[in-house]
């Protein structure tokens, strides 16, 4: 199907969020826009995109306008899983979402089990340590490895679920490797460590999957 709208995408390097926008974009082939935009110093014009001021957001159609001032007719979405579901809808051809019902569903399942078990690990753990959040971050990565097939991506073949999991995962190793976080020093390295033996073997075995799709290569770069 030949894009017949525009998309300006705005964003931010650092955050996962938006990461899971680009990559998905990125996985259709999509022709778009896009804006960088600075929270810390939110310019006024944003609320037009977001009233609520988050990042990402994206507008869709109407006539092609400046980042800064989008057109009126253009739609406004945001919330980086509702983003997801739509591009996975506005370009059937991509296969961002499998067509079988029950995979869709398991999917969804997937980025719910991302949203409500691995970030809790990711925030208390690197973010806002207190003691036993180590527990918080693996469980989550069991949490999620539970709900992986015996091989391949999420569903099997790649999809949305994977461009929700992969920017925490990356950020995650990434964060550990170098021992960046709240946590206390040196107990990065040591998570890592035990992330790498046997019993996480098939999710770490999913990064490495999820870390040869040209979409993710190029999202690691910015980390």
């Amino acid at each position: 199907m030949v894009q017949t709208g525009q998309i300006t995408f705005y964003t931010h390097t650092r955050s996962v969020y938006c990461h899971r926008v680009h990559i998905a974009l990125e996985e259709a082939n999509a022709a778009y826009t896009l804006h960088s935009v600075n929270l810390k110093e939110r310019p006024a014009w944003y609320a037009k995109v977001n009233p609520a001021g988050k990042i990402p957001a994206i507008t869709y159609g109407g006539p092609k306008a400046p980042p800064e001032d989008p057109a009126p007719e253009a739609i406004k979405i945001n919330e980086s899983l509702i983003i997801l579901e739509f591009l996975a809808d506005l370009f059937p051809e991509a296969k961002l979402l499998p067509s079988d019902p029950v995979l869709r569903a398991q999917a969804r399942l997937f980025m719910n089990t991302v949203d409500q078990h691995l970030f809790e690990g990711f925030k208390r753990f690197l973010f806002n340590y207190t003691e036993g959040a180590e527990k918080a971050l693996l469980d989550g990565f069991e949490a999620l490895q539970m709900r992986l097939p015996p091989a391949g991506f999420a569903v099997g073949e790649w999809s949305i679920a994977d461009a929700a999991a992969a920017p925490f995962l990356v950020r995650i190793e990434l964060l550990l490797k170098h021992d960046l976080g709240t946590f206390p020093e040196g107990e990065g390295p040591k998570v890592l460590q035990v992330l790498q033996g046997p019993k996480f073997a098939r999710v770490m075995k999913y990064l490495e999957d999820c870390k040869t799709r040209s979409s993710v290569k190029a999202l690691v770069t910015l980390l």
